[in-house]
């Protein structure tokens, strides 16, 4: 089960996990999924929904359901991984070659990136706003001009990436304890935000009482359906990185059921939780101030006494510097690692993805509800969602769950294909993703291609992205294998 040493297709984080170090159980994997979806991007993700519209009950049934279905393909990904203890950008070689797996190995590793920018962004600007209120020069500073943002914002989010970077460039082991103390932080942050909720809202039947904003007589009457699917797609491509790389994580699993069950306890059940958190204080922000205020960040500044907002910063800046390591800096430092695996190791893959994540300005990303959903989530769930299909049908379809690993780092062996490009693959990933694109383009950049321009048929395919992609590549990738094997 090992790699061949002397292969330009290996390295120490790419080999198997040898069956002796595959050590973990049904409670690492939720603890792990515990500490990973206790997060302020998953208070966002359910306090967005409510912004766009929907009442508490219809956000949390979004967030549980898209978690239900993005769970399928996450344990049928995590299979591989647990059986030969191979990493994702290993696993891609069978169905993409073994070149042409640097493709969807930097699709999902810049995706990664962006998520480790906006949880950078997340920890500078916790920092940024909560010394601003003890401060208030620093929040009357001038947007610098391109960036829309001040000085003191970019000082406040390069600091807080540095203390990322210091983290990757000691190694994973030095995440531990904060892995370890995150989750009961924000959970009891996110307990106190919901006492307070419920005190100052006059209790859980005003906030809960709030109607939909898509009810007879409410200002988006008749229009639910065309914002619920969009929603449902952004919520699977919240984890829909992870659904691709758990491989990184299931390779030490010490059995199919370790990961299965430990993903199914861990995964929809805290989302679901851990968003009506979110989904209720925001309702109750509404009561409160007359408007909703989305960014718990944001709401945090609100409160005036300097003990709430020191602990408040300081378990937000922990929270969210594990939670960056453990989803966003594993996957796509193994990830980069693929594209010339003697020379890149985790942690210069690991500084690769966090100066990507200062370039893409994450800030723009979550600017506002509509952008985070629509434009960023499902946005890359085209990318993503066409990736998942193709190696879902290449294992489970083609290969039956049998892969031959000593050829997975033989640069000569049966994954080669066409000078190590498989056409197959990349011929189902590029026409499973351009069905998409018109969407797409019209709402990240709708001064250019205006949505009146784009046929109707496209906005729908946009607006169910993931599933299409999906669907299609998955189809493709099949029909495109039997073809090449007449």
């Amino acid at each position: 089960m090992s790699a061949p040493s002397a292969s330009s297709l290996a390295n120490e984080d790419l080999a198997p996990i040898p069956p002796a170090k595959r050590t973990w159980t049904v409670w690492n994997y939720a603890a792990l999924w515990i500490s990973m979806a206790a997060c302020i991007p998953t208070y966002m993700l359910a306090s967005s929904l409510i912004g766009g519209g929907m009442n508490w009950w219809q956000a949390v049934l979004t967030i549980f359901l898209g978690n239900l279905i993005v769970l399928v393909p996450m344990v049928l990904n995590a299979h591989a991984g647990a059986k030969y203890g191979i990493p994702f950008p290993v696993y891609c070689r069978p169905a993409f070659g073994t070149r042409g797996a640097n493709v969807p190995a930097v699709l999902r590793a810049l995706v990664a990136c962006g998520w480790f920018g906006i949880q950078a962004w997340i920890g500078g600007e916790a920092i940024y706003k909560i010394l601003g209120v003890f401060f208030p020069t620093l929040v009357s500073a001038s947007p610098l001009p391109f960036l829309g943002i001040n000085f003191p914002q970019i000082v406040c989010f390069l600091f807080f990436w540095a203390i990322n970077v210091w983290v990757i460039h000691k190694g994973i082991e030095s995440i531990r304890l904060l892995l370890s103390i995150k989750a009961p932080l924000l959970i009891v942050l996110g307990l106190l935000l919901l006492f307070w909720a419920y005190d100052h809202a006059g209790g859980f039947g005003p906030i809960l009482s709030q109607p939909s904003a898509f009810a007879p007589g409410q200002p988006k009457a008749g229009r639910f359906w065309s914002f619920f699917l969009p929603a449902l797609t952004g919520m699977i491509g919240f984890w829909a990185t992870l659904s691709l790389n758990i491989p990184d994580f299931s390779r030490y699993a010490r059995s199919q059921r370790d990961q299965a069950a430990g993903q199914a306890l861990g995964l929809p059940t805290t989302m679901a939780l851990y968003s009506f958190i979110g989904v209720a204080v925001t309702s109750a922000t509404t009561i409160i101030y007359g408007h909703t205020i989305w960014d718990p960040v944001e709401l945090l500044t609100r409160f005036d006494h300097p003990l709430v907002l020191i602990v408040a910063m300081l378990a937000l800046c922990i929270a969210t510097l594990a939670t960056n390591i453990a989803a966003n800096v594993v996957g796509p430092a193994n990830d980069f690692a693929q594209l010339a695996p003697s020379k890149i190791s985790f942690r210069t893959g690991g500084l690769i993805t966090a100066l990507i994540g200062i370039a893409i300005m994450p800030w723009k990303l979550v600017a506002d509800p509509s952008g985070y959903i629509f434009t960023w989530l499902v946005g890359y769930s085209a990318l993503l969602g066409p990736i998942g299909g193709i190696l879902i049908a290449d294992y489970f379809v083609v290969r039956k769950r049998q892969l031959d690993v000593a050829a997975l780092y033989d640069e000569a062996g049966a994954y080669r294909y066409h000078d190590g490009y498989s056409h197959a693959g990349l011929g189902a990933l590029i026409l499973a993703i351009l069905p998409c694109v018109p969407g797409f383009l019209s709402v990240a950049a709708p001064d250019h291609f205006p949505a009146a321009s784009v046929p109707a048929f496209f906005h729908a395919l946009y607006n169910q992205a993931w599933f299409v992609g999906f669907a299609l590549a998955f189809g493709l990738y099949l029909l495109f294998r039997k073809l090449s094997n007449r």
